[in-house]
Parts: structure tokens; C-alpha cells; sequence
């Protein structure tokens, strides 16, 4: 249940929070007054009465459209001032994510959280681990010629995160190294030689950046995650495909959060067991 307000102490926030919006927005009473269409007494009784009594409805309302700010902030219903279309134009973006690694929105997200611990939920392999090959066979049939600078970025990404301050910790679904190796699903047709060197490579860079770099495997019978990235106390990103969706908000970041931080807590092979987790896999490659 909510705390209820004494009518007195509202009526009293109520002023100073109209007071407040009219400063943020350089407004005089009479240039209230206009826009909201009420004799300047009016207006300068709703800022200085002493008494616990609230204007009416359609007065309050005005005089949220006019300051920006929401009703429910002024009658102190809110804590948070802004309306609630434009809280959530502010916390929620809509970014479209090239077929590419040439990104520089990744990149920008990346810099605005250096120092932050970044949790990655991959589409499929990591892409900064990738080898040349493995990027080579994934991105020609989209990018054609243009594949050398996704292989470019890549490398830059990984060399970025090998000199920042930010620790990672990355979740992937266990079935997703399983077709790797085995060649299945979206792996399909993917060469032999291609599957055992990047099998490697990521072995050597997950224990060279250990434990800085952190990834862990989880069920996807038992758990399940889109792919997500979760830079600090920020912002989430979730990816559906040609767009991102960023959020903002506290609420929302500290939900991805503890998903993410779930799928670690559940994960079938820990960080420790990786290496001895890739070692038997390329058993399977054939």
C-alpha cells in the first residue's frame, strides 16, 4: 500500500515543486498565468497560500503540460518529474544493428561503460574471439568485400578490451559449442580445419584474459536468454536481429542483471572447467 501524504504536507510540496518547475523552465507567474489561462492571483496563491488545500484538477493538469513535468510529481504522488511518455523515450532506445562488426554504436556503448563490468549474453560465438576464417565463411555472403573490415574490427575490439579497465563475464548456452564442433545447424558446412582453429583460439584467449575475461556454458533446456549485453549500472541492450533495444532505466538494468547473473549461478561448466571443456569438445570435430 502506498504511504499516505497529510493533506497539509502535500499541499506544501505541491508549491515548492511548483516553484521548482517554474525555475527549471525560466517562467514568471504571469507568464503562467497566460499559458495556462488563470489570473495572475491565481497563480501567485498557488505559490504562496499557507493552507493544506490543492487546486483543482484541470489547473494542476495545465500546469504539468506547461512545466514538462508530470501530475504525479506535483502532488508528490512521483518522485520522478518527468512525464511518463517522456521517461520512456529516455529510457528505452531503438537502434538498428547492422550485419556487420563495423559498429560503431557497439564500440561508443563499450568506451561509455570503460571501467564497468560488462556482461554478454553472444548471438553465437563471441565475435573478439572469432578467427579471420570463421569471420570470413559468416559474413561474405552479406558483406562480400567489405568482410576485411568486420575482420578489422574485430581485432580492434579485442585489443580495446585487453587494455580496458572493465572485467568480462560472458554466458553462452552449451548446445552452441556442441553444433559448432559437430558442424550442425547454423554451423552447417563449415570446414573442418575452420572449427578446430577457432576451438583453439578461443582456448588460448580465455586463458590468457582469465580472469579478467570470464565465460561460462548453461543448459538452454533449463535456461533460456536472448542475446543480451549489460554494460555496468548503465545501460542493456537487447538483440533482435536489425535493431537494438537499449534501456536505461535502473529497474530494467538491474532485472537483466540478475537474469544474467542467474545463468552464471546455473551454468553447467564454470569458468575453471572451460579449458577442459574445449580439450574434449575437439574430440567431437570430425
Amino acid at each position: 500500500m502506498a504511504n499516505r501524504i497529510d493533506k497539509r504536507i502535500r499541499a506544501e510540496n505541491f508549491r515548492s515543486r511548483l516553484l521548482q518547475a517554474m525555475a527549471d523552465n525560466n517562467m514568471t507567474q504571469s507568464a503562467l498565468s497566460r499559458a495556462i489561462g488563470v489570473d495572475r492571483s491565481t497563480v501567485s496563491q498557488l505559490i504562496t497560500g499557507d493552507g493544506a488545500r490543492l487546486p483543482n484538477a484541470q489547473v494542476i493538469g495545465e500546469c504539468a503540460s506547461v512545466l514538462k513535468v508530470s501530475a504525479d510529481w506535483l502532488l508528490s504522488l512521483s518522485e520522478r518529474p518527468e512525464r511518463a511518455a517522456d521517461l520512456l523515450a529516455h529510457s528505452l532506445e531503438l537502434t538498428r544493428a547492422p550485419r556487420a562488426l563495423v559498429d560503431e554504436q557497439i564500440f561508443d556503448w563499450h568506451r561509455e561503460a570503460a571501467g564497468y563490468k560488462i556482461r554478454h549474453v553472444p548471438a553465437t560465438l563471441p565475435d573478439m574471439f572469432k578467427t579471420d576464417a570463421l569471420l570470413e565463411w559468416e559474413y561474405t555472403p552479406h558483406l562480400g568485400k567489405t568482410t576485411q573490415q568486420a575482420m578489422g574490427a574485430s581485432r580492434d575490439r579485442l585489443n580495446w578490451m585487453a587494455q580496458s579497465n572493465s572485467d568480462y563475464e560472458i554466458a553462452m548456452p552449451v548446445h552452441e559449442l556442441h553444433c559448432f564442433a559437430t558442424a550442425e545447424g547454423y554451423y552447417r558446412d563449415l570446414p573442418i580445419e575452420v572449427r578446430l582453429a577457432q576451438l583453439d583460439r578461443l582456448l588460448e584467449l580465455s586463458e590468457r584474459f582469465y580472469p579478467r575475461v570470464r565465460i561460462y556454458l548453461f543448459d538452454a533446456r533449463q535456461l533460456f536468454s536472448s542475446p543480451i549485453t549489460i554494460f555496468g549500472p548503465l545501460l542493456s541492450v537487447l538483440y533482435v536481429g536489425q535493431h537494438y533495444l537499449a534501456f536505461r532505466d535502473s529497474e530494467r538494468i538491474a532485472a537483466f542483471t540478475e537474469h544474467f547473473d542467474n545463468l552464471v549461478r546455473q551454468a553447467n561448466v564454470g569458468t575453471r572447467d572451460l579449458s577442459e571443456f574445449l580439450i574434449e569438445l575437439k574430440t567431437y570435430v570430425d
